[in-house]
């Protein structure tokens, strides 16, 4: 029995020594691996919980030194209650362990630099958007961190927010899920503008101005308060497709048609406390963005795309004051959200910030062309290599599979 006692003492000593901090060349030696910043936060997270544990497996070792010395039921007793503690902190700290070992790990794969290459299109976005303020922000760090998980849609988890896979502990940078299937087909990669506006929604002050300014722009208009407040609730996805049109173009339009372009049940369906907009109705704010970007040909395209597939009359099983308020609302959120100055963006509108205009879809354009023939594509920034590998593959410049190669070869290289 005390030999059992005794065992448990070294079961826990052994656990904190194991759950070690992870080194950045342990997850390889290339850009590929994660940064130093990103190594360091997970340590600072893993150690908290490690710290837990330390404290528990000394608390044991009193109570077996305890029992050794006098093997009594009670002592008997503590020993076993203690060592339920510490198994609990034992299992926290390495839920959190596994979390980034995991994580991390997928750099050493072969999917390693098709995640670089997303990691440096998050990265190009957030560089623009601060470049682009009217006054100077505190730099964020860690920079987000992309990861696969096969069987899921694209997802962020935002710097900040507690994560039931974390302990309910602050994610301490972002976190870009994409699926499988997408980083496959990389013109479907206009989800990483969507996710890191996520995001950049929050660093950029805005998590509460957009909605607040939302509500009152709408009710200013004179849109009933129950509709108001379904626009409210819908801020957040709304905010993410109009950014990441404004760091990408036209090319995001068609990933966000690739989404949500389902069955007319799908595409129709109302749901009372989801945060996205109705999919029928989701697709007309970025054609309204796309003209008031003065990309007028895109914006009549997709306008006669949308409504050859699905109708008007498709919308007939909306809330009624819903759809017959939509044409004036849509236009007011477009309005709120990218061409009214926000404080925290210096004084500047969101469409000031993150710039787009007919010129930047010239560059992506061009560079279409060259990634199709394998040519350098010059000085193009990061972001931009998903319109140009969404045009060339539209306008069949090149097999699907070349494309994704010299898409993925290009970022790497950077």
């Amino acid at each position: 029995m005390l030999t059992w006692v005794r065992v448990q003492s070294d079961n826990a000593g052994r656990h904190v020594a194991a759950l070690r901090p992870f080194t950045r060349a342990e997850f390889g030696t290339g850009p590929e691996a994660p940064t130093e910043g990103q190594v360091a936060a997970a340590n600072e997270l893993v150690d908290l919980l490690r710290g837990q544990l330390r404290l528990r497996a000394r608390e044991l070792d009193r109570m077996v030194l305890a029992a050794t010395n006098v093997p009594s039921r009670d002592h008997l007793r503590r020993v076993v209650r203690q060592k339920e503690a510490a198994h609990d902190a034992a299992r926290r700290a390495e839920q959190i362990w596994d979390f980034y070992f995991e994580l991390f790990g997928q750099r050493q794969s072969r999917f390693g630099t098709w995640l670089l290459g997303c990691d440096r299109i998050a990265l190009d976005c957030y560089q623009y958007a601060y470049l682009g303020l009217g006054r100077a922000r505190s730099i964020p760090a860690p920079a987000a961190f992309s990861y696969m998980r096969t069987g899921f849609s694209p997802a962020t988890f935002r710097r900040g927010v507690p994560l039931r896979r974390l302990g309910r502990h602050l994610n301490p940078f972002p976190l870009i899920q994409l699926p499988y299937h997408r980083l496959v087909n990389p013109w479907t990669l206009g989800a990483i503008l969507h996710e890191v506006s996520h995001n950049l929604q929050n660093d950029l002050g805005l998590a509460r101005a957009v909605p607040a300014l939302v509500g009152h722009r709408l009710r200013a208009e004179g849109i009933p308060a129950p509709v108001a407040a379904v626009w409210v609730r819908w801020n957040r996805e709304t905010f993410a497709d109009l950014a990441g049109l404004l760091l990408g173009g036209p090319a995001v339009v068609s990933s966000l048609f690739d989404v949500i372009g389902r069955s007319p049940q799908f595409v129709t369906h109302y749901n009372p406390r989801g945060p996205h907009p109705v999919p029928y109705l989701r697709v007309y704010l970025s054609i309204e963005l796309l003209r008031r970007m003065g990309l007028t040909a895109d914006a009549d395209l997709f306008r006669r795309i949308w409504s050859r597939v699905y109708p008007a009359a498709a919308a007939r099983s909306l809330p009624g004051p819903l759809r017959a308020t939509f044409p004036d609302a849509h236009r007011v959120v477009v309005d709120a959200m990218c061409y009214t100055a926000f404080p925290s963006l210096g004084n500047r509108s969101l469409a000031q910030v993150l710039r787009f205009e007919a010129k930047e879809q010239q560059m992506i354009e061009e560079a279409a062309r060259r990634l199709a023939t394998g040519d350098d594509p010059g000085v193009v920034p990061e972001r931009f290599l998903i319109g140009a590998a969404r045009f060339a593959v539209d306008r069949r410049l090149a097999s699907p599979q070349l494309i994704t190669t010299n898409f993925y070869r290009e970022l790497a290289r950077r």
